[in-house]
């Protein structure tokens, strides 16, 4: 049975976003490592580091959910 290629291409959509916001989240984190730091900056940075980790984990799950389909359409598995 063909996977339409709608769900496809929306499954890899939702993985570049993902990847997208990883990104960001990752250069936010970094431009917070720049600065000099008061308690509240710290405090921050920290939680950049946070957001930049949940970003990570919603992109790979987005990316094994587009390698899933593929593997369905191209090997059957």
């Amino acid at each position: 049975m063909a996977i339409e290629l709608a769900q496809l291409d929306a499954l890899q959509q939702a993985y570049k976003a993902a990847v997208d916001e990883w990104v960001a989240a990752i250069r936010q984190e970094e431009a917070l490592a720049s600065v000099n730091h008061t308690v509240a900056e710290v405090d921050e940075w920290e939680n950049a580091g946070f957001r930049e980790e949940e970003a990570r984990k919603k992109a790979k799950a987005a990316k094994q959910a587009y390698e899933d389909i593929l593997r369905e359409e191209f090997f059957n598995f």
